[in-house]
């Protein structure tokens, strides 16, 4: 992860601050780099903004994006005041996929294992961190850039944004975008993309359940603004235990799924955020959440 000692040694006379306006905390606002590929922004109600900005390579999935991107994720996670992250992007393109310059007989089979593999980790990161991600899309979302959205645990997508894993169109296959295609979507529908290369409307992207809505261009930020705000009123460790718990179920059977989640909802009762719930539920007053 950059610490904030490395950041003050790139930028030794930048002033960081934090959610309560202190100077040079451990979690701060980031968008004073703007020539990082990376933004990260916070704002007081616990949302976080974390946005592509490799503009002129379509905010591709390089190597250093990708570790780029898995730091900002880790320092989102460790920071007790975010409850929600959107994940935005600048440009036209929310990700073209990997860098295909990175791809090629140039570089050697063990770096290209490094690639995927930290694509890997970031994937799992985003599903594994405790925090809802959601994803804001505006234009085009390919190949490695798809399987972000598809791996988001929510995706708000403008009418003219489209999505594609064109990968056999130049003879590689988007294998490692299908791991992510196939857990949100149709089999069938997944292989279609697959196979043909043939991207996908909007339209076709939320009847796939691709993404959970379409919205204007005008209404994009407000909407996933809108719909992050309604996770953090939320306790924070409760929407951690259900989410953590949503990806552990739905890998097993439906009896060790029912016995997975029967303990953990009897576990989530001893919390005091749930003992708070139900009492402020009789009381008929808002709760008053610890965490």
């Amino acid at each position: 992860m950059m610490s904030l000692f490395v950041l003050n040694k790139i930028i030794p006379k930048a002033r960081f601050t934090t959610l309560t306006g202190q100077p040079n905390c451990f979690f701060s606002t980031l968008n004073i780099l703007k020539d990082s590929l990376t933004l990260m922004n916070v704002e007081e109600n616990g949302i976080c903004r974390i946005t592509m900005n490799s503009i002129k390579k379509r905010n591709a999935l390089s190597l250093s994006m990708l570790q780029e991107l898995i730091e900002r994720f880790k320092t989102a996670a460790e920071n007790d005041r975010v409850r929600a992250v959107i994940l935005a992007h600048n440009g036209p393109c929310f990700s073209a996929g990997h860098d295909l310059k990175e791809l090629t007989s140039d570089n050697t089979k063990s770096y290209h294992a490094q690639v995927f593999q930290r694509c890997t980790e970031l994937m799992n990161l985003i599903q594994d961190i405790p925090t809802p991600v959601i994803a804001e899309v505006n234009g085009i979302a390919t190949a490695a850039g798809c399987q972000l959205v598809a791996t988001c645990d929510i995706a708000v997508a403008t009418h003219t944004s489209s999505f594609a894993v064109p990968g056999v169109l130049i003879g590689l296959f988007c294998s490692t975008p299908g791991v992510a295609l196939a857990r949100s979507i149709h089999r069938k529908q997944a292989l279609k993309m697959l196979f043909t290369g043939d991207p996908i409307t909007a339209q076709e992207a939320l009847s796939y359940g691709l993404i959970n809505e379409i919205v204007s261009e005008e209404k994009l930020q407000q909407t996933s603004k809108l719909l992050a705000s309604r996770i953090t009123r939320h306790s924070r460790h409760v929407i951690g235990i259900g989410k953590a718990t949503f990806y552990r179920q739905i890998k097993e059977n439906r009896d060790n799924a029912y016995c997975l989640a029967e303990k953990v909802m009897v576990e989530n009762l001893e919390h005091v955020d749930a003992q708070e719930g139900i009492l402020s539920f009789f009381q008929k007053r808002p709760p008053k959440w610890i965490n």
